[in-house]
């Protein structure tokens, strides 16, 4: 019975991808709409996604919402372009808000994503190597893994959260652990976001880059010390 459930949780799943697929390829409009939301992200200009969540008027919450499922779910998509739109469009708390119970919706679709359909179906809507990173941190944190890496601005948040479903990690944990995680740098970024304006975001922009690129060279520094005291270790066991 358990294993009938299974089955047919994955054939809904890749229905669903399916009939997205289908959507994408045949219908002119949802094409140049996806294309449109590509680009926009790629931009690196929150003011374009605010004036895009915008334009739907009283629907824009509900846009931003499944924006940030969407970005979720498309991985190289930045999320802390939606995280300032959302502030500067509807006030820093209120879109903290929106950003935070967003980001939760779409964390928990990668993560049973790739419960349901496995470790093959997640390299393919990630990439193998970004998983194979993913899967040492793990080894190397252990139950910590989700809440550090969801403090670290500079790990991605979606692979992250694939590469829990492939794990016996509880969702209950996997959730808990997400929100105390996600909840500060959402504070931050909304905070920040909702001030920003002019000039003011390209440097703050600039700082976020910084600080993303000074975290990982410690995280670097501190992964190759990890390695260096295991190949030691094993060398001291061999002799």
């Amino acid at each position: 019975m358990k294993k009938k459930n299974s089955l047919i949780k994955k054939l809904v799943v890749l229905l669903i991808i399916i009939c997205a697929i289908l959507a994408y390829l045949l219908i002119p409009s949802v094409n140049k709409g996806m294309k449109h939301i590509v680009s926009m992200f790629a931009s690196g200009d929150f003011m374009v996604v605010k004036k895009f969540v915008a334009s739907y008027g009283g629907y824009a919450a509900v846009v931003s919402f499944l924006l940030m499922i969407l970005q979720s779910v498309a991985a190289p998509i930045p999320a802390f372009l939606l995280t300032f739109a959302n502030a500067n469009l509807f006030g820093w708390w209120q879109g903290a808000i929106l950003s935070w119970t967003s980001a939760m919706a779409g964390a928990a679709v990668c993560f049973y994503i790739a419960r349901i359909l496995g470790r093959d179906a997640v390299e393919k809507l990630t990439s193998k190597g970004a998983l194979k990173q993913i899967d040492v941190f793990f080894k190397n944190h252990g139950k910590n893994t989700i809440l550090i890496a969801r403090l670290l601005p500079f790990i991605s948040f979606d692979i992250v959260s694939y590469a829990a479903g492939l794990t016996s990690m509880s969702f209950g944990g996997f959730m808990l652990a997400t929100g105390i995680g996600q909840l500060p740098a959402t504070i931050v970024y909304s905070y920040v976001g909702g001030m920003l304006t002019g000039g003011a975001k390209y440097f703050v922009t600039g700082l976020l880059i910084l600080f993303a690129l000074s975290a990982l060279i410690v995280l670097i520094r501190q992964l190759y010390k990890e390695r260096q005291k295991k190949k030691n270790a094993e060398l001291n066991l061999e002799s």
